[in-house]
């Protein structure tokens, strides 16, 4: 029986208790000084104090609460110092007289008085967002405290305090009154009632031992490790130390993390894998853990309701009332039972029951008879975005079933039709039921004995253990009714469009779709109706983590993937992709998709050209002329001569190598920083470390790299630095002449895409090109990433800085994801090679190659995306700049167009990079649907390079997310 003592602490204020006092307190009975900081606390008083040699918390609290309590808390501290290898603790200090615990009169109050070391580090409790590493990680504390305290014992651990969730109910309703809101008065005691239903059984399995009961995310503190991420490793405040349900310590601390949630239960789960990893759960204390995360929501509410009562000026309650009732809403947000299943998973416990033979639902439909309609990512059914279109599944539902008489959506599928796009958080795509379009009049059994009930259009057959629920259909018997297994229940209404669903908690009423994390556990609670049917109707699984498994088993290591654990992606459409489980993703890197993921019109073209001829650019077709003809015509005058090829990486090679024919030299002057390609030649004139750390001390002799002209961070900044970086050029073309020796060409982006879209600073290409062409030596634009309209403003990127060069290398967007790149020069510097041997591409130029490429400029011209590119390219730098104003990590943005660098340095004076934070901040951009990667040497620049479709509803999600992201964390 729960005792008077924990409702009387509950109603005491905290100590008053100055700063001054404080510092009295400190000198007098410690001979400490310094600055005196006061630290939050619902009930007690605490006080950090800085003395120059080390930190160290006074801890203030009233007499009720007993010596021996305090000497349990000081002992426990000792002991988990000694007897594991888990998180740090604060360590007791003992006064100048040799206690641990004084016991003084402050202010006419009497109070026990105790000093702390202090341990270093930052609570997690204000950060808005906690990336999964952190959740794991607290669990993890939680469990090797639990595991370090399971062989502690005292006498001051038996003690009755207002947290003990042994006594959950009857502290929530002694407090409750406290509450304003009559309306939450009763919710809070309805969910503490319902949970109080399913822990009751299950206690008598719960284990008792010394628990901490407070590791929150306001009682550790935590580091940052080597990927950025802030891992708690020390865990403070052993004020609620007591005898207790182990599973007690892990509710307290997964309650404290749904106010971190975005709304989502399921964001626990990475904790408690972790805390069971350390401090192994047993079934029942696994399959009570939710229902006492409720009741320890509802125990938070009523009593910071109270305290503010006594102390309204509590600015510690204040705090954190607001997080207390976020919590208590996330908790009641999602069925007990499905959380039960999700957490069980989570432990690796299965207790999901096996359903009863059941009769068959539709006895008169033949289960092989049905046609099974596919509905996910994959479906042939789904073209050219149909998916968005309303009523498009019962559309395709209904064409099939005239065909065959009966067609059926799976259930467990993902569905592409369910997808949203601009959306932070996954769609609910999964089916949790079975869809089907039937001849109108079709007769339906009860395939187990149950009671009907109507709930608004759906029609229920109750069992005590499971649940039948249909729409569409026009009842036979009434509400209340008994039905035996056998019984008609009901016939198809006219629509013919029926849905079938079972349920194993009659309290439930289940949603028709989840999201994909949250179907594992739903499915627990709503088991496919397949049974009722004859036949399986189950989408297959999904593989894609055994597809990543052999992507690395069988695919060159060196062939890197984006993010740790990708998402499988087999669909786009526009600038948007789709994951198998229908996750909608917005791509803002892909450049090569120029004209978008999925062009109707150029699916049309690439069939229509297979089906009539692929072969070699040797044999004589059309579209190698004609699409020869229009490349050129992009090209500025005198540059008329096409070479078709299959990539970036060949473009560049070829330059190189018309370059050498033409000049009769070797050597070619470079940028630092620069990117080309991988094959021998364009990987030799490519210097970024970022994509090959030894490429700095690997060039070939022949390659002189120069003093990249970053306008931002290199030696010479600003729109007028063009003089200090034509210095290095001539410095690169001096040491040329000195060996007697001739130049070949100089290579570079027209702007310096691989750094983010840098601007090359004014005149600097004019220049050079001058000094180039002055020994005989050929210009070469690099326009694979930066050229092709991408840009906005100009078609090409060396149109901004008013020159034409000898060489032009396309490639990448030309061809929207088909191999194809070009090179367009004279034709006297194109006949230089003949002298060296024919030129063949075996691909480049083929038929299918030419009529891609010839549909991707009319694409661009009829959809007007440079002018697109131009116009969303600009609202979306407007908006990147703006960002400069609120979040110091932004340094500069960088580019034009759909071209743009968003630069992240830790001080804008030093210009230090951002690389961790870049990468921290990509991956929470994936998180919240947006694909995003950094580029640069120091990997700090988001490379933002969308197909040139974006719209400017797109640009702005992204611009929302990436705030959003920046804002809250990552």
């Amino acid at each position: 029986m729960l005792e008077m003592s924990a409702f009387g602490r509950a109603e005491l204020p905290r100590p008053n208790v100055t700063a001054a006092d404080a510092a009295r307190i400190f000198a007098e009975h410690y001979g400490l000084s310094g600055p005196i900081v006061e630290l939050g606390s619902q009930q007690d008083r605490n006080f950090r104090v800085d003395t120059g040699s080390g930190r160290f918390v006074l801890k203030i609290c009233h007499a009720e609460y007993s010596r021996l309590e305090l000497e349990a808390q000081n002992a426990a501290m000792r002991h988990l110092t000694k007897t594991t290898a888990g998180p740090a603790v604060p360590q007791p200090v003992a006064a100048k007289d040799g206690s641990e615990i004084l016991s003084l009169d402050i202010n006419d109050q009497s109070c026990q008085v105790r000093l702390l070391s202090y341990l270093e580090g930052e609570p997690l409790t204000r950060r808005k967002f906690l990336p999964e590493a952190t959740v794991a990680a607290l669990g993890r504390v939680c469990g090797e405290t639990a595991r370090g305290l399971a062989s502690f014992r005292h006498d001051g651990l038996n003690r009755q305090i207002q947290w003990d969730l042994r006594h959950a109910v009857a502290i929530a309703d002694a407090l409750m009154a406290s509450v304003p809101d009559p309306g939450k008065r009763a919710r809070v005691s309805a969910a503490m009632a319902a949970a109080e239903t399913l822990v009751k059984p299950l206690s008598a399995g719960f284990r008792l031992q010394a628990i901490h009961q407070d590791i929150t995310d306001d009682n550790v503190v935590a580091a940052a490790d080597a990927d950025g991420k802030l891992i708690p490793n020390g865990v403070i405040d052993f004020g609620d130390l007591m005898e207790g349900w182990l599973i007690a310590d892990l509710a307290v601390c997964c309650a404290s993390l749904l106010h971190h949630a975005s709304g989502d239960p399921f964001f626990i789960l990475p904790a408690v894998r972790a805390f069971h990893a350390a401090h192994p759960l047993n079934a029942d204390e696994a399959e009570a853990l939710w229902p006492l995360i409720i009741q320890r929501a509802g125990v938070l509410i009523a009593s910071s309701e109270q305290q503010l009562e006594l102390e309204p000026d509590n600015d510690y309650v204040l705090g954190n009332i607001e997080h207390e009732r976020t919590i208590f809403e996330v908790a009641t947000s999602v069925p007990l039972a499905v959380m039960q299943a999700a957490i069980l998973d989570a432990v690796g416990i299965n207790k999901t029951p096996a359903l009863p033979s059941m009769h068959r639902l539709l006895p008169d439909i033949d289960p092989v008879a049905i046609r099974i309609v596919e509905l996910g990512t994959l479906s042939p059914h789904l073209q050219n975005g149909n998916w968005h279109r309303p009523g498009i599944d019962q559309e395709l539902l209904s064409d099939a079933a005239g065909e065959a008489g009966a067609a059926l959506a799976r259930y467990g599928e993902y569905r592409l039709t369910r997808t949203r796009h601009h959306s932070a958080t996954p769609s609910a795509t999964r089916a949790l039921f079975i869809e089907m379009v039937l001849p109108a009049g079709t007769r339906i059994a009860a395939p187990f004995a149950g009671s009907v009930e109507l709930a608004g259009s759906r029609f229920r057959l109750v069992a005590h253990d499971v649940v039948l629920l249909l729409d569409g259909v026009d009842t036979v018997l009434e509400t209340g009714m008994k039905a035996a297994p056998g019984l008609d229940l009901a016939v198809v209404s006219d629509s013919g469009h029926l849905k079938i669903q079972l349920c194993m908690d009659p309290t439930v009423t289940p949603p028709e779709f989840v999201m994909p994390h949250q179907a594992a556990a739903w499915s627990s609670t709503c088991p496919s109706p397949s049974i009722l049917l004859g036949a399986d109707f189950d989408a297959p699984p999904l593989e894609s983590d055994g597809l990543l498994e052999t992507r690395h088993a069988h695919f060159a290591k060196p062939q890197k993937n984006y993010y740790k654990t990708p998402p499988q992606i087999e669909r786009g459409f526009g600038a948007q992709m789709y994951a198998m489980d229908g996750r909608t993703y917005l791509d803002m890197v892909n450049n090569v998709a120029i004209a978008g993921h999925g062009h109707p019109r150029l699916s049309a073209a690439v069939g229509r050209q297979w089906s009539l001829l692929n072969t070699n650019s040797r044999f004589h077709y059309a579209a190698v002329a004609d699409f020869s003809k229009r490349l050129a015509d992009l090209a500025p005058e005198g540059l008329d001569t096409i070479f078709l090829v299959n990539s970036g990486s060949e473009a560049v090679d070829l330059a190189l190598r018309l370059a050498w024919a033409h000049s009769g030299a070797r050597n070619v002057i470079s940028l630092l920083e620069a990117y080309h390609g991988w094959t021998v030649a364009s990987d030799a004139v490519s210097t970024s470390i970022a994509d090959n750390p030894l490429a700095l001390t690997t060039r070939p002799a022949w390659v002189h790299p120069v003093t990249s002209p970053n306008t931002y961070r290199g030696p010479f900044r600003g729109a007028d630095s063009a003089p200090g970086y034509i210095a290095a050029v001539e410095e690169a073309l001096k040491n040329v002449d000195a060996k007697g020796e001739k130049l070949a060409g100089f290579i570079c982006e027209t702007v310096y895409g691989n750094s983010g879209g840098i601007p090359l600073p004014k005149g600097y290409l004019k220049e050079v090109y001058r000094q180039v062409h002055e020994r005989g030596g050929v210009t070469i634009a690099d326009e694979v990433q930066v050229g092709y309209g991408r840009l906005g403003h100009y078609f090409w990127g060396f149109e901004e800085q008013g020159v034409t060069p000898d060489i032009i290398t396309i490639a990448k967007g030309m061809g929207n994801g088909h191999p194809l790149g070009a090179v367009i020069t004279s034709r006297a510097i194109a006949d230089s090679l003949e002298r060296e041997g024919y030129f063949f591409s075996s691909a480049g130029g083929s038929p299918v190659s030419c009529a891609v490429g010839m549909t991707v400029l009319d694409i661009m011209r009829d959809e007007k995306l440079q002018e697109n590119a131009r116009d969303v390219g600009d609202h979306l730098k407007a908006r990147l700049e703006a960002f400069g104003q609120r979040f110091p990590i932004v340094g500069a943005v960088h580019g034009m167009g759909l071209y743009l660098g968003l630069e992240f340095v830790r001080d804008r004076a030093t210009l230090e990079p951002a690389t961790i934070e870049t990468a921290g901040i990509c991956d929470r951009l994936l998180d919240l649907g947006v694909i995003m990667q950094p580029t640069g040497d120091h990997l700090n620049v988001l490379k933002i390079k969308p197909p040139l479709c974006l719209t400017k509803e797109s640009a702005d999600f992204f611009a929302d997310m990436l705030a959003k992201v920046l804002d809250e964390g990552w």
